[in-house]
């Protein structure tokens, strides 16, 4: 039997083995999902909210455990890994307590003696994972779902299958009822009999462009609805008028949360040229001074990469920058130690073309860009294939938001960084994708927007 294993990055070493499903146990779970769903959706909102509230206390209960595991699988610092599981909590108490009005019927008044528009859920939606936020990616999605009386079938990515099945296993002790949310611990290869099989009625998607691009065309041939957040690189653009103590407090945190792999974290800051060397300055000697450690340390920073091989393709992008006349400030060299580590690293007097103003750097390297002005800042940001979240670093709040909607991007913040909220849609534009995730946006992504006229 084929087995996935985990392996910590920060030592190398292997955590656990877990054996994949064939293709045939898949169908068999996903067929099971769907006979849940029948009963499922018959549910009152009352029903499911109680199952998503204790849902919600297993993760406060055991946050140390689940932040732990994340930790071991990919490698963040324990204390993110902590706040991540909370916000799982957090994120399903939302859904819990608004659900019923995020789907409450909307009247239109029309010549007939009733017209409106109601929400019915539709069946099983397939989740493809990645491994950055192990829980909180798949509770983004699942919470909202299994709210609206959909069912949900995980198939996560390799390294992290024990917090996938932990997952799986959060909602059995909160009593959701066998099928509701399921794990398909399944080859890559397998997705697409999954997608084409007659109880998928969509597929939402967290990953690489590549990946979505490949789901989304079977997904595509089969004429089922797709929701695709895919890569980013976000651009903050920093003006003259910035305090430049709490912008680069801003910028170092934002380029190495998550050890820098966050699809909506800080990449490319474009500054004003009036501040241009002063901002790199002061941004050296933070990223310099930010601890790279052993994740579980309380004075460690940032940690490993998830995977070796993530480390080595991100280093061989460094390097293809610096070929190209990009000018290595800080970093851009393998640490002779075990483990997926790569230092804080920073690459400047970047242009379009170069592989570092180009491309998605997902990792703890940092892309700045001098612009002569505000109008020249706006064109580089928008000068990108990625379209996630932006942002605006600025003395003047008006001003940045001014800016802000000039951006081209799904999320554009102002002095602030880009996060999730399930109190906003989130989601991409351009190769970062499509559709909307949480508010009511995305709990109408897989919903039957039904229309009904009474005469």
């Amino acid at each position: 039997m084929e087995k996935t294993t985990s392996i910590n990055p920060a030592t190398e070493e292997q955590i656990a083995s877990y054996e994949r499903i064939t293709p045939e146990i898949a169908k068999e779970k996903v067929a099971k999902a769907n006979k849940t769903h029948q009963s499922w959706k018959k549910t009152t909102f009352a029903e499911r909210s109680k199952l998503m509230n204790k849902l919600a206390d297993i993760f406060e209960e055991n946050k140390e455990k689940y932040a732990q595991l994340a930790t071991q699988e990919m490698g963040k610092t324990l204390k993110q890994s902590i706040s991540e599981i909370e916000k799982c909590a957090k994120i399903c108490r939302y859904y819990a307590d608004n659900i019923q009005e995020l789907l409450a019927d909307k009247i239109i008044k029309t010549e007939a003696k009733k017209s409106y528009v109601t929400y019915q859920p539709l069946g099983v939606v397939l989740a493809v994972m990645p491994w950055n936020f192990p829980f909180y990616q798949v509770i983004r999605f699942a919470a909202p779902a299994v709210m609206t009386g959909n069912t949900g079938v995980l198939k996560h990515a390799s390294n992290v299958q024990g917090c996938a099945f932990a997952l799986e296993d959060a909602f059995t002790k909160a009593g959701f009822p066998e099928g509701v949310f399921t794990n398909l611990n399944i080859n890559s290869d397998a997705i697409k009999a999954i997608i084409e099989d007659k109880n998928i009625i969509g597929v939402t998607l967290t990953g690489s462009e590549p990946a979505g691009r490949s789901v989304a065309k079977i997904a595509g041939e089969n004429l089922k609805k797709t929701v695709l957040e895919l890569g980013g690189s976000d651009a903050y653009i920093i003006l003259e008028d910035a305090d430049l103590e709490k912008v680069t407090d801003v910028a170092t945190y934002g380029r190495l949360q998550n050890n820098g792999q966050t699809c909506i974290a800080a990449k490319r800051f474009i500054v004003l040229e009036e501040i241009y060397d002063d901002f790199l300055k002061m941004f050296t000697q933070k990223m310099a001074a930010a601890k790279m450690g052993e994740p579980t340390n309380e004075d460690t920073y940032y940690g490993p990469m998830a995977r070796v091989d993530l480390r080595d393709e991100l280093h061989n992008q460094v390097e293809k920058t610096v070929k190209q006349g990009g000018k290595l400030i800080l970093g851009g060299k393998i640490p002779n130690k075990k483990g997926a580590y790569y230092p804080a690293t920073i690459l400047a007097d970047l242009k379009p073309g170069m592989t570092a103003f180009d491309e998605e750097l997902f990792g703890p390297v940092a892309s700045v860009i001098k612009a002569k002005d505000e109008n020249e800042a706006i064109e580089l940001a928008n000068n990108s294939a990625f379209g996630l979240g932006s942002g605006v670093l600025t003395g003047n709040s008006e001003r940045g938001e001014k800016i802000a909607l000039q951006l081209e991007a799904g999320n554009s913040f102002v002095n602030k960084l880009v996060a999730s909220d399930p109190r906003l849609p989130f989601g991409g534009i351009k190769n970062s994708g499509y559709g909307r995730e949480l508010y009511d946006f995305g709990v109408k992504e897989f919903v039957n927007t039904k229309t009904i006229w009474v005469d």
